[in-house]
């Protein structure tokens, strides 16, 4: 396919991904399940309002656009938490819908005049943005209370046994950290510019840290002994009384997904965990987790050709066989599902099933400049926040790289949140 055309498909998936997300009645789209997600009806037409703010006027808010002034200001994310959010007058569900059809008829239009090999960025930052806010979107259809909504779910391989809690050595040396816009120019301005540092020998888990073995951390009482947590840490489980993953009955071996209560599987990675509780975990286990730089060199680096992989696997674009990505799934895969995933070091699953914590806090790479969109990440800097790498199988697979960096606040976890442990040599 040619440029245009892989942005005309990466437009339509993610729309096809969206409306399949708010396809319930109004009442329903207009329900706010927790205070820290919107109501679903909002993330509709602010995707909207971002793809026309992008494409159909250079970024520049102050060209008019297709909606009152006043009605746009209500999808400006910083002006409105999202808890605030079910109290503004938002759109109706279907005004929403035909103004998201309205902007897109005029974006591809705008595509249309562009050259077959042009690789717009703005395109491939509204492509990314509308699949971020799919999976804030599943993030909260599965907060919510009520009989389950979601209920198709894409079939997943099967894992194999005697990966969990296994790691591979990463020797010492140098390899190239981040990208550069000539070979991924839909890389977002925290990812670039690449340069190179080096790393000392560490090892790191094969695969994330599955159910079966955080099962043993709540067995040993992990959740009561303050000598695993720190400071902070047991401050936040005390007030907030952690005694599991989110979503984990009281009995410790089942949990509610999306509504549906089911028995925990073992084999699959924790998810639902805060930066604390990874902390705490990697404690226990006498190990520590690792940095993000750690991570993207034990994801992207080839020894064997000192050079960087697209993807774990090398150049293949992601399949089913790769990894589980594309939201469809509704779960992780169990661990050791996709050996033909392995990065050249022989780590597995570095991309989709969780998101896993690092230790790093969010801080620019050397050269930082920010994008078209400038709020984006620099805002963020040097706040309270933890990298997440890896994508979760909520991520679409268009849109997830080595490079991609994710943030959160440590003491989150209703994203899809797991933890991969790392050890020095």
């Amino acid at each position: 396919m040619t440029s245009r055309q892989i942005l005309a498909d990466g437009l339509a998936r993610a729309r096809t991904r969206t409306l399949r997300l708010v396809d319930f009645d109004d009442a329903e789209l207009h329900r706010q399940y927790d205070p820290l997600m919107s109501p679903l009806v909002w993330d509709l037409a602010h995707i909207g309002q971002q793809e026309e703010l992008w494409l159909l006027r250079g970024g520049n808010p102050d060209r008019p656009g297709m909606l009152p002034s006043a009605v746009e200001a209500l999808y400006d994310a910083f002006e409105h938490s999202r808890a605030s959010r079910i109290e503004l007058p938002l759109l109706s569900p279907e005004k929403a819908r035909s103004y998201c059809r309205t902007v897109r008829s005029a974006a591809l239009d705008a595509l249309d005049a562009l050259p077959d090999d042009a690789s717009d960025f703005a395109f491939g930052l509204v492509i990314s943005h509308e699949n971020q806010h799919d999976e804030t979107m599943l993030q909260a259809l599965n907060l919510r209370c009520g009989p389950p909504l979601l209920h198709e779910a894409s079939p997943l391989p099967v894992g194999r046994p005697g990966v969990a809690g296994t790691s591979v050595l990463i020797p010492a040396g140098s390899f190239v950290l981040g990208v550069e816009a000539a070979g991924e120019p839909y890389s977002l301005d925290n990812e670039r510019p690449a340069h190179i540092v080096d790393v000392p020998a560490f090892r790191i888990g094969r695969v994330p840290v599955t159910n079966g073995e955080w099962r043993g951390f709540i067995d040993d009482g992990g959740y009561t002994q303050q000598r695993w947590w720190s400071a902070r840490g047991w401050e936040h489980r005390v007030a907030a009384g952690l005694t599991a993953p989110q979503f984990w009955g009281p009995d410790g071996r089942t949990r509610t997904r999306f509504g549906h209560v089911e028995d925990i599987p073992i084999d699959e990675p924790v998810q639902h965990i805060t930066y604390f509780e990874a902390q705490a975990y990697a404690a226990w286990a006498g190990a520590r987790l690792p940095t993000e730089v750690e991570w993207e060199k034990a994801c992207a680096w080839d020894p064997a050709t000192n050079s960087r992989r697209r993807y774990p696997w090398g150049a293949a674009e992601p399949s089913d066989s790769h990894a589980n990505l594309g939201g469809t799934s509704l779960r992780p895969a169990p661990v050791g599902a996709y050996p033909a995933g392995a990065s050249a070091y022989g780590v597995e699953q570095m991309l989709g099933d969780v998101w896993e914590w690092t230790s790093s806090p969010l801080r620019p790479w050397p050269g930082f400049v920010p994008m078209i969109y400038q709020r984006y990440t620099q805002p963020f800097f040097d706040g309270d926040y933890r990298i997440l790498r890896g994508g979760a199988w909520a991520v679409a697979e268009t849109i997830l790289r080595p490079s991609f960096r994710n943030w959160d606040h440590p003491y989150r976890r209703q994203i899809f949140s797991g933890v991969r442990l790392a050890w020095d040599v």
